[in-house]
Formats: structure tokens, sequence, C-alpha cells
């Protein structure tokens, strides 16, 4: 499939003069990725239990019902149609549950080293079709191709690291305060996990949550977002080739209303027993409350407004590097975009007017390129942010390029790298003056647009990074280890940068935040266990009669009337 759906031709660099946007000015290096014609769209349709049982390798070929057809189009070239999304509603979400859940009883009693060993085989299976798979995230989202291949790479760490969990899924024994008695602790699986992504990590997020659910012995039902519909039909078809079996991984397409009335009915049915959201604050409050409603807790990553405090002695280069990466990469369409900067009073005119210049300097255009960033992920988004570009009022100082709103022949970006008119590109934008009762300052904005205002003390800095009420990454650039610390310990976010951009997690560590950020649950690394297991004590008592806890305990009485004699004292 990843072939139909990404043209590969493997060409060596020669020393021949070639164009900005030929293949020499591209970010990948030996073999080039050659972007061929259009090809035809594929169709994906939900997948329950298997491909094979659902009736065939792209779903069904025929819309159905009344939730119909969404096309998921390349959002650098418009006219190309990646895939026809056949959309299902409640009923297939439900369906979706009951099958995992018949599958689930067997996957468990598959021994965790061997469930380990499949997640190997998934990792494997990614890597030897790392470019094809980036070049698919590439044609779908518009993320630039060094991107996307880092994203690829987050897959087989995720995997690389997961494959040991499956040994390393610890109990304990635990002394007890009776004899002849045995105490015991077991992770368990949580059952069925529901698993609701974004489209802006397409392969990477998922990734967070397949690799551990099925470890853990879980089965999953993932839905993933519609605009990034192929994307994840090729990597849950990399999963199920690794061996993951049928019903241990289901697939539903669906819009979101349709997905929430069919979570409601699967809770309702018992059918799911963990729910995994990956998407916007407002989202994860309804889903959080619905699980609430069944006593679950949810795993919720929701979105950002991210701090960047830049300190008097901030090295300012490294600083402009680093707000320039959080900032505009993928189009500031990460949750852990760069959304204000809180920079001191006495390095603010000098910060601004480096970014400025290095942003002006940027390379924006065709994500087949070497470009800081591509078009806006989907129409929808688009729109969103338009919307927030109407934010800028007239105590705000625009900079950053030669205007704002989308790039045309009449409103052109300088240096604009391919052809603009076939996608959604938009200028970048950086909004000087920010004020603190500002939409811009305090709203997640998912677009490229970053607002600036400044600090004196650490204390009022921190306090402006939280404000907004989000919680999920924040960075602070310093040569004083005092300073970083005492960020650290007064910023609410659950993730934190000393001289680093506040986007760019590690595969082994916690990722998630706090506030509307997220309710403090964890993703990656082993904290993400804790969200796919449940602890089970067991108690074997061998005595041959009943101990009673507490009642039946041996005791030792202290001579508490006992005081030393006088010549063990210190004094007469």
């Amino acid at each position: 499939m990843l072939e139909v759906l990404y043209r590969e031709r493997n060409t060596v660099y020669g020393g021949g003069n070639e164009s900005a946007a030929g293949p020499a000015s591209r970010p990948w290096t030996t073999h080039q990725q050659e972007w061929g014609a259009q090809v035809e769209a594929t169709t994906c349709g939900s997948v329950i239990g298997s491909p094979e049982e659902t009736g065939g390798s792209t779903g069904s070929s025929a819309p159905r019902g009344e939730y119909g057809q969404y096309l998921s189009r390349n959002p650098a070239e418009l006219d190309d149609v990646v895939a026809r999304v056949q959309l299902d509603g409640p009923d297939t979400f439900l369906a979706a549950a009951r099958r995992a859940k018949q599958a689930q009883r067997e996957w468990s009693r598959v021994p965790a080293p061997v469930r380990g060993r499949v997640v190997a085989g998934f990792g494997r299976l990614v890597e030897a079709n790392k470019q094809a798979l980036a070049g698919l995230v590439t044609r779908e989202i518009g993320k630039p191709y060094t991107e996307a291949l880092g994203e690829v790479q987050e897959i087989i760490d995720t995997c690389d690291y997961f494959v040991g969990e499956g040994r390393r899924l610890y109990g304990q024994t635990v002394p007890s305060e009776m004899p002849d008695k045995q105490l015991f602790t077991f992770r368990a699986p949580v059952g069925v996990a529901a698993v609701i992504t974004a489209g802006n990590f397409p392969v990477a997020v998922p990734s967070w949550y397949l690799a551990p659910a099925l470890v853990c012995g879980n089965a999953v039902v993932w839905k993933p977002a519609e605009y990034a519909a192929a994307t994840a039909r090729a990597l849950a078809e990399l999963a199920w080739r690794a061996g993951v079996p049928a019903g241990a991984l289901n697939l539903v397409y669906a819009e979101g209303q349709p997905t929430f009335e069919g979570l409601r009915a699967a809770l309702e049915d018992g059918a799911v027993d963990k729910v995994g959201f990956t998407g916007s604050s407002d989202v994860g409050r309804d889903i959080g409350e619905l699980c609430g409603r069944h006593l679950q807790t949810p795993c919720l990553e929701l979105g950002g407004k991210n701090p960047m405090v830049v300190a008097a002695d901030a090295e300012l280069d490294l600083a402009v590097e680093g707000a320039l990466f959080s900032g505009w990469g993928t189009g500031g369409q990460r949750c852990t975009s760069l959304g204000n900067l809180i920079v001191h009073r006495d390095v603010h005119d000098e910060f601004v007017s480096r970014l400025d210049t290095a942003l002006r300097e940027a390379t924006i255009g065709n994500p087949t390129q070497d470009v800081l960033y591509g078009p806006m992920l989907d129409r929808k988004f688009a729109d969103g942010f338009e919307s927030f570009l109407e934010e800028i009022a007239p105590h705000h100082r625009v900079l950053g390029s030669e205007s704002t709103g989308r790039i045309t022949d009449s409103n052109p970006r300088k240096g604009f790298r391919g052809d603009h008119s076939t996608g959604l590109y938009y200028h970048p934008v950086l909004v000087d003056g920010l004020r603190t009762e500002d939409t811009l300052f305090r709203r997640e904005t998912f677009g490229p647009i970053v607002g600036v205002t400044t600090f004196e003390t650490l204390e009022e800095a921190i306090e402006l990074g939280n404000m907004p009420g989000y919680g999920l990454s924040a960075a602070v650039y310093t040569t004083d280890p005092g300073t970083a610390f005492r960020f650290r310990e007064g910023i609410g976010a659950g993730m934190v940068s000393a001289n680093n951009s506040t986007s760019g997690a590690e595969a082994h560590l916690p990722f998630g935040g706090n506030g509307r950020s997220g309710n403090g649950s964890r993703l990656s690394g082993m904290w993400v266990i804790d969200q796919f297991t449940r602890w089970q004590s067991l108690n074997w008592d061998f005595s041959g009669k009943l101990q009673k806890a507490q009642m039946d305990v041996g005791a030792v009485e202290p001579q508490l009337d006992y005081r030393l004699p006088t010549e063990l004292r210190g004094h007469r």
C-alpha cells in the first residue's frame, strides 16, 4: 500500500547545477526521494477485526449510510486527493469495541515478552518502510520531509523502548505482617483502549498509545483524524503485518460527533475500559466528563500555549534559533509549539530584531524541499488561523514577513519555494506588544504566529507563563543555573526545557501536561505503563488457618517506662 501512496525513485547526487526547487536543495542525503506525478487516491474504510474480516485490504470501496465520504487532500497540492475516506457512525465504533473485547481475552494470554516481540517486529517494519511512510506523511499533511523522517524515527524509538517493557512488567513480592503468608502485586491489562488522535503527528503520537497498550495486553480501537486517513491506514497495516492479531487493533474512520456518540455507547456497553485522546482542550474536557460518569480516568494530551522566557543573560542567537524552530516549525501546528515569548526588557529590542531578521530570511514553501514549514495541515486549520489573524490590534507591532494571511500573487512571500497557488500557505507572523488581556496571549492559535511580551523579574515571567492556564511545555533561555531551576519550580508545565525549544520530546521521557493541557496523565517511557495496566494484589495464606490482618498480628510491646541510668546520661 505504501508503494501505491508514495512513489519512490532513487537517484544519486550528481555535480550538476540544479534549481533551488530541485533535488540538490532537499534535506535528505545520498538517495533522493523523487516526488512523481499524482497517483490515484486510495480508498480508506474502517477495519474491524482485520482487513480480511472487513472485506479487503483498504476496507469497503463504497460509501456507507448517512455518514458519506471525506476527501483527504494534499495541503501543498490541493488537487491531489490522497484518500477517499468512507466515514462511519456510532454503531461502527461500538462494533469495533465489542470485537476488541473478544480479541483482548486471547491477546492478554500471550506472554508479555512475546507481545514485546510483536512490537519489535512493528518497529522493524516501520524502519524498513521509513522513507515511504515519511513521504506519505509529507504528502497527506504537508509536514516537511525532514520532520516527517524524524516523526517516523520516533515510532522506531518507541518500539525499541517497549520491546524491553514486555520483560519488565514487574510486580512485587511484599512481606506480610503474619507468618506463613506471602503478598504479591501484579500488573494486569485494563482491557480495551479507545484511542482518538489528531493528525498533526499522524504516526508518532499514535505509536505512543499503540506500542504500550499492546505490550501490556490490551486491545485497541483507533480513531485517527480523517485528514490523515491514508497515513493511519499505512501505520495500521504495518502493525497487522508485524503480527498484531485480528481484533487487537481496529481502525475506525468517523467525524467528531459520531465518534463521541460511539464512545458513549461503548462505555455504557462496558466495551471500553480506557480512553486515550490527543486533541483540543475543549473536546478533552468533554471526554473527561464522559469518562468520569463511568468512573474512568482518560489519558488526555491536549493543547498548549507554551511560553519561552528569554532572560537578560541569555545567549540571544541560541534563543532565536530555538524560537524559530518551536514557534514556526510545522507551521506552528504542534501541541508543543511556542505560544508566547516572554523577553526581559533589557534584551527585548535586540532579541526581537534578530528574530525578525531570522524569520524574514526563513524559507517557506513546498514541504518536499528544504523549508522551515509548508502548508497548513487542512483547510479547517487554515480557517481557524485566519480567525486569529483578526485578533491583531492597533497596539501590536507585526513583524516576520512582508504581510500576513495567505500567500498569493497579490500577497507574496519573498523567497517562497515552490508554487504557492497550489496549497494552503501562510505568512509567518511575529506580534510584538502583547497584553495579557489579548486573545493572542491567552488562546492556543495553532498556526505560524507567536506573540512577544516583556518582564523585569523572574517571578513576573513565571506568572506570565502560567497565566493562560495551559501547562504542556515551557522553556527558559539563561546562562544562570539558578534561574533555570527557579523557573522549573514555578512554571506549571509538565515539560520544561532550559536552553532548548518548547518542542522536541524524546521517546523515553514522560510526555503530557496539566491544566488546560491535560489531566496529569503521561505518555511515553515507563510512566505510560500506568495508563494501560491496573495493579492487582494477591495474598496467599498457607498457614492452614484464617489469619486476620490487624487482628492476628504478633505484637512486641516496648518498655515505655524505661529511662537511661545515670551512668549512661550525658550529665550528672
